[in-house]
């Protein structure tokens, strides 16, 4: 088993990932930017060292600083979390290279499934659904239009290289499609660097439903259930939940299955995603597979009773996995609402900031993965999600209650949060009942929003007001500790403790 793991995250997912360390007898190291250097999780690690930087390009993506960091400090593994470098090729090649163990697949998967092209016809020789589509990257307009009159509109144009919506287009008139190919285009270079995109059958009516998969990389390949990911804005997940509310056995049965042929067919190794979309019909398509742990893990973990970072681990260490069989019931039910530091009334601007004061829900059922405490700040330059606020309840209607006594119970003040939106959306009938696609926000948004115009206004001046003050405050109070100063902090107890084991 590894002795020490370097972290190369931060905020909640770094705190998570060191909780499973501490439990495992492995140290943990953090590596953290200037704005971070006060942050909990820096605190939590049993070493941590400087990037130097602000932005993520100046710190979290620089590879090469953390490597040297892994090397002086004696890792043995490097954990990438989720975002930053969890999803490159060149990153995973480069650390072991180095002579570290990345706790991840294989640099190989990673970049075949990272190309959404080349994941499609992936999945179509290996007999996974797949929504009706262009194979390969649209290199002709005309011949691209041609094509998507024979798919039929309304279709979606998408970046081969990305995700989280960047690069994507709604199309539902021929006379729409080649000005939408080429803000497209425009809009996947700035985003991924690579102007290729492709062509989708719009799916009508969708739920966002994604198959979590464990992979010891020697053969045996399995499906932990699903979640239910439909409740998003922007195309990014704000509520998450496990099992799903759509699905029967027989349609859980072939999308595991579909799930698993998905993750083989990729050589795949550790803990992964395969995401689908399933239509008015109950037909389901492959949409595309996440080659790292999800952000919504926590659902799964809560009802199946595995620690999925643990499991990737000891995956990673050669020791293959503690589960050998698919999950054939649940234990009960578990939903997750992300809270972020920003303003729904206000088309959900960022909202940054001191958190002032936060006393968090607990009780019954309760669990929360956070990265913030009071007296933190909230920064521009970082993703807001303040933390993961999860319920489990032997069936849903009871984890509903309990997210919504949890989230009416979370106090926190000196920032706008999405909390009073999330409580609108736990007591909204529609989502109660089950009965939502991924356009739910869009369909119910005048349940969901309640701001006047004059409101949102001041809000956006506000934001605007917070933005500068926060630029303000880096560029004069923030102390220049890049990678290369010696400053190193150490949880001496922990040391000691690990020590005489």
């Amino acid at each position: 088993m590894f002795r020490k793991i370097l972290i190369a995250n931060r905020g909640e997912i770094a705190v998570r990932i060191m909780r499973t360390c501490r439990e495992m007898g492995i140290q943990s190291v953090a590596v953290f930017s200037k704005i971070d250097r006060k942050s909990p999780f820096v605190y939590h690690a049993d070493e941590a060292y400087p990037l130097g930087g602000i932005t993520s390009q100046e710190s979290y993506l620089q590879w090469n600083k953390i490597l040297d960091i892994a090397a002086r400090c004696g890792a043995d593994a490097i954990h990438p979390g989720y975002g930053f470098l969890s999803e490159n090729a060149e990153f995973a090649e480069a650390v072991e290279k180095a002579g570290f163990t990345f706790i991840g697949p294989s640099p190989e998967a990673i970049r075949l499934m990272g190309n959404k092209t080349a994941a499609r016809k992936l999945m179509i020789a290996h007999h996974v659904p797949t929504v009706p589509g262009t194979e390969d990257a649209v290199r002709d307009i005309a011949t691209a239009q041609k094509i998507a009159a024979e798919i039929g509109y309304p279709v979606l144009i998408k970046a081969a290289a990305g995700g989280g919506g960047k690069g994507m287009r709604l199309v539902e008139k021929d006379e729409e499609f080649k000005e939408a190919v080429e803000g497209a285009a425009r809009e996947a270079s700035a985003a991924f660097g690579d102007a290729s995109v492709y062509i989708e059958k719009f799916v009508e009516e969708p739920r966002h439903i994604e198959f979590q998969i464990l992979s010891d990389g020697q053969g045996k390949t399995i499906h932990l259930g699903e979640r239910e990911c439909s409740i998003q804005r922007r195309h990014q997940k704000v509520v998450e939940e496990s099992p799903s509310a759509l699905l029967d056995d027989a349609l859980r049965k072939a999308m595991g299955q579909a799930a698993v042929r998905a993750a083989e067919a990729c050589g795949y190794k550790g803990a992964g995603t395969i995401e689908f979309l399933v239509d008015k019909h109950r037909k389901f398509y492959f949409l595309e597979m996440n080659t790292r742990l999800q952000v919504e893990h926590p659902v799964t973990e809560m009802v199946t009773g595995l620690d999925l970072v643990e499991e990737q681990i000891t995956i990673a260490a050669g020791h293959g996995m503690s589960r050998q069989k698919n999950i054939s019931k649940f234990w009960g039910h578990a939903v997750e609402c992300r809270l972020y530091a920003e303003n729904p009334d206000n088309n959900f601007s960022p909202s940054p900031g001191t958190i002032a004061f936060l006393k968090a829900a607990d009780g019954p059922g309760i669990r929360e993965d956070s990265g913030v405490t009071q007296g933190s700040e909230i920064s521009l330059y970082y993703d807001p999600m303040i933390s993961k606020l999860i319920a489990w309840g032997s069936d849903r209607q009871q984890a509903i209650r309990r997210m919504m006594r949890a989230l009416q119970e979370y106090e926190i003040s000196g920032i706008h949060t999405t909390i009073p939106f999330l409580i609108k959306v736990m007591g909204h009938q529609a989502f109660q009942q089950g009965r939502f696609t991924t356009k739910f926000i869009e369909e119910y948004g005048d349940d969901l929003f309640t701001v006047d115009e004059a409101t949102a206004e001041t809000a956006a001046f506000i934001s605007a007001v917070d933005f500068l003050e926060e630029k303000k405050r880096i560029s004069v109070k923030a102390p220049d500790n890049g990678s290369d100063t010696a400053f190193k902090w150490k949880n001496l107890h922990r040391k000691n403790a690990l020590r005489s084991r």
